[in-house]
């Protein structure tokens, strides 16, 4: 439902992405991995068309540079790495901002439902800018939920784009936002998620796309991708990857097993 191909980003005289290729299921958790400087904000940034890209990009079929604004924010909801407001919005004046963007404008009710999903209910009243930055992190992810509250919308799915959704959040509130990731999918929504967290990327993600100088290493479903030989050519370590002893093949690595060596990062696939 979301695919993209031969995706490349110049800025200024460098290039970022080369040629890459991506796809995204709806009903699905689909993460973006890799060291930093691998790409991954900026294929999201493409995907989302914040930053000029040339390829080709299709989003429920359709090219998204030839939807009008509003049709695009009834499709998808983008939650950036920081988002940061000069003026003194309340907490609930910075969710209904969702509403206006989205097609649930006429739905008061969502602004508080979707503070309570992200556990920020009583937060309502207080001023944005008291809040500490995983708070903050949290109301814009209530905001974009906002935005597109019902995961399938007259039969089509809608999407969330998060760039590092869980990077300033205490563990409780990792775990939270990815149960609310998962639930949107489980749904009938796409969601694509930026990721620095291998484990949880493994614990929640049904596809991963493994970046490394621009360039998509592999992408598939966990089991399949986050193997030591790929990790360890990505992140330019030795990374051992666990697994448990279970029906389930879950992955996960500890640092104690990872050692810094003179492993090149691998520049295809």
């Amino acid at each position: 439902m979301l695919s993209a191909e031969n995706v490349k980003v110049t800025i200024g005289s460098t290039q970022i992405l080369h040629g890459l290729d991506f796809s995204a299921q709806h009903s699905a958790v689909t993460a973006i991995v890799g060291p930093n400087g691998s790409g991954k904000t900026t294929l999201l940034k493409a995907l989302t068309g914040d930053i000029e890209a040339s390829g080709t990009y299709r989003l429920n079929g359709c090219d998204p540079a030839q939807l009008k604004p509003w049709e695009l924010a009834a499709m998808r909801g983008v939650l950036p790495q920081a988002s940061v407001l000069a003026f003194p919005f309340t907490v609930v004046e910075v969710v209904r901002i969702g509403l206006r963007s989205g097609t649930s404008g006429d739905h008061a009710q969502v602004v508080m439902a979707a503070l309570a999903k992200v556990g920020l209910a009583s937060y309502a009243n207080r001023f944005y800018q008291e809040l500490s930055g995983g708070e903050q992190q949290r109301v814009q992810l209530a905001r974009v939920l906002a935005q597109v509250w019902h995961p399938v919308e007259r039969g089509e799915p809608r999407w969330l784009f998060l760039d590092e959704p869980v990077a300033s959040l205490d563990i409780a509130h990792q775990l939270e936002v990815m149960n609310i990731a998962r639930d949107f999918a489980t749904a009938g929504g796409g969601v694509v998620a930026v990721m620095h967290d291998l484990n949880l990327t493994a614990m929640f993600a049904d596809s991963v796309a493994i970046l490394s100088q621009g360039r998509l290493l592999q992408q598939g479903p966990p089991a399949k991708v986050m193997t030591n030989e790929t990790l360890s050519l990505a992140y330019g370590c030795t990374l051992q990857v666990n697994t448990e002893p279970s029906e389930t093949d879950a992955r996960f690595l500890l640092p104690h097993a990872a050692s810094l060596n003179d492993i090149v990062p691998a520049k295809s696939a």
